[in-house]
């Protein structure tokens, strides 16, 4: 490859397939409205983290991810761990849309493609989490939009045994999310955590949802933290205490408008640092991380400032 070109990381798999089976179109469509660069396809989970670290430390300068959530997550963090003064560029294909919803990349792949082209390069934050593997020891990983548990960490366990068979990524629109959410509610059972932000003493809390967001939207287009900024070196910490099945039912579709957090069993926060472990040993708590289950609690998450250069539109705040 020539690393002064532009590298766009395809993730075949996303969108069920569809972002393969639709390459080829797309292909002309980036090159027509963004101009020359290479190209690279994943064939398996972890694939686009290690084409876009590798490739970042042999000097490619533009990595641009094509594929869902996932996707874009995973060439986020090759590119983080390189820690080299690589760029990531978003075109928009695949199930999920979150991230690029807080960017404000168009949805229509010509004006991405544009996008790509004449956008500006900005420096954003990035969470970190370390979190708990299944054998016990401690790893972590960056996400670029959220990571979160309870209510949200069992449906993407649940989903995500289901879906990665076949390659599908977790969170496959808005439909399809809510389906498995209430899926999940009528099983779910409230866990007891401890909660510390920062130095502050620890908080003992049931919840139905702790969400840590970098970005606004999650889960296919919850707005799950409607005033997060890519670039006030914060997370926004969104609490939702232990709600009842009814409860989650009834006030669950005020999260896809943004205005849940009026609501006195929600609380919310602007954060550096935060921890959560549970109460009692022996609990398992699932996490998830940019729509992936890596691990589960105890977990810490804190935030990088100014940590990665991602191209967006012009008139982004």
């Amino acid at each position: 490859m020539t690393p002064g070109l532009p590298l766009v990381i395809i993730n075949p798999a996303a969108g069920g397939g569809e972002a393969g089976r639709s390459w080829a179109a797309a292909a002309a469509t980036v090159r027509s409205h963004f101009g020359p660069y290479q190209c690279a396809f994943t064939e398996r989970e972890g694939d686009a983290a290690r084409l876009a670290e590798e490739e970042a430390r042999a000097g490619r300068r533009f990595i641009i991810s094509f594929g869902g959530d996932g996707t874009i997550s995973e060439v986020a963090r090759g590119i983080l761990r390189s820690r080299a003064e690589a760029e990531l560029g978003v075109l928009p294909q695949g199930t999920g849309a979150d991230f690029l919803r807080t960017l404000g990349i168009p949805s229509r792949l010509a004006d991405a493609a544009r996008t790509l082209r004449c956008g500006q390069s900005r420096k954003i934050d990035v969470g970190q989490v370390f979190y708990t593997r299944p054998d016990g020891t401690t790893e972590s990983r960056y996400f670029i939009n959220s990571a979160s548990f309870g209510l949200s960490g069992e449906v993407a366990a649940r989903t995500n045994r289901v879906h990665r068979a076949n390659g599908r990524h977790l969170f496959g629109g808005t439909l399809a999310y809510a389906t498995h959410t209430v899926k999940a509610a009528m099983a779910f059972v409230p866990p007891a955590v401890w909660i510390q932000i920062g130095t502050d003493a620890a908080r003992r809390l049931s919840v139905t949802q702790v969400s840590v967001n970098n970005g606004k939207f999650f889960g296919g287009g919850m707005k799950i933290a409607p005033g997060a900024s890519l670039i006030d070196g914060h997370l926004d910490l969104v609490i939702v205490r232990k709600l009842s099945f009814g409860r989650i039912l009834a006030d669950g579709p005020r999260i896809y408008t943004g205005t849940h957090l009026s609501l006195p069993e929600v609380d919310h926060s602007r954060v550096e640092s935060v921890s959560a472990r549970p109460v009692s040993e022996g609990t398992t708590i699932d996490l998830e991380v940019d729509g992936e289950t890596p691990g589960t609690l105890p977990a810490r998450f804190q935030v990088w400032p100014q940590a990665l250069i991602v191209r967006t539109p012009l008139n982004t705040n």
